[in-house]
C-alpha cells in the first residue's frame, strides 16, 4: 500500500467539498449572497470534517499510538473477539468535529481484515462495539504479538473505509482508513500492555501514546 501524502484535506472529502462550494456559488448567482450563506456554512463544515493534518510520530519502542482523534470512553480488560484471547480494550469516540482519518497504532503486518455489517446506534454506547457496522484489522508485530484495531460506524456514520488487506506492511502513524461523520475506534491490546490514558482523556491520532508494552510476552 502506498503512503498517504497528507495533503491537509482527506481525499475522501474532495467530492463533498466540491459539491458544497458549487452549490453555494450557484445559489449565490441565482438568488443572491444572503441566500447562499447556509451553503457556505455547509462547505465550511465539510472542510473542517475532512481535514487531515500531518502528525508527529513518537518513535520510542514498545508503545501503542492512538489510531484516531477523540475522547477515551473505555479502558478495561475484555476478550478480543477477533483473536479469541484476553485483551485490554481502549476505545476512542470521535464526534463530527474530530479528524476522522485512521492511522496505524504500531509497526507490523496486517494479519487479517474482517468487515461485519450491523446497525448504527450511537458509537458512544458500549453495545456499539458488538452491534454496529465495523471493520476489524489484526496487526502482527515483529515479536509475533497481535493487536486488533476496529473501526466502528456511529449513529450518523454510514461508510467505513479501509485501504489495507492481509499481508500489507504498516508503519506506526501510517494512514489506513477513514470513517465518515461520527464514529469510534476500538483497540484490543495484549494483556501485558500498560495504559497511558484514562476514560475522559482527549487523544490525537499518532501523536498520543495509548499504552506501552510490559516486559512479559504472549501470543
Amino acid at each position: 500500500m502506498s503512503a498517504y501524502p497528507h495533503p491537509l484535506i482527506a481525499r475522501e472529502g474532495w467530492p463533498y467539498l466540491t459539491a458544497a462550494v458549487v452549490l453555494a456559488l450557484l445559489v449565490g448567482a441565482l438568488l443572491g449572497s444572503w441566500w447562499s450563506m447556509p451553503f457556505w456554512l455547509l462547505a465550511a463544515f465539510v472542510l473542517q470534517f475532512f481535514r487531515d493534518p500531518p502528525r508527529t510520530v513518537p518513535m520510542q519502542p514498545g508503545v501503542v499510538l492512538a489510531p484516531a482523534d477523540g475522547r477515551i470512553v473505555k479502558v478495561q480488560a475484555v476478550r478480543d473477539p477477533y483473536t479469541d484471547r484476553e485483551a485490554l480494550l481502549v476505545s476512542v469516540f470521535m464526534n463530527v468535529f474530530n479528524v476522522h482519518s485512521n492511522r496505524s497504532p504500531v509497526d507490523g503486518v496486517v494479519d487479517s481484515v474482517t468487515y461485519q455489517p450491523g446497525v448504527f446506534v450511537n458509537a458512544d454506547l458500549d453495545k456499539a462495539s458488538s452491534h454496529n457496522e465495523r471493520n476489524a484489522m489484526v496487526i502482527r508485530m515483529a515479536d509475533g504479538e497481535r493487536l486488533t484495531v476496529v473501526q466502528v460506524a456511529g449513529l450518523i456514520a454510514r461508510r467505513i473505509l479501509c485501504y489495507v488487506k492481509a499481508g500489507d506492511v504498516l508503519q506506526r502513524g501510517q494512514r489506513y482508513g477513514f470513517i465518515r461523520f461520527g464514529s469510534r475506534v476500538d483497540v484490543y491490546l495484549p494483556v501485558r500492555s500498560r495504559p497511558r490514558v484514562a476514560v475522559g482523556d482527549i487523544v490525537y491520532a499518532t501523536s498520543t501514546i495509548l499504552a506501552e508494552f510490559g516486559s512479559a510476552s504472549s501470543s
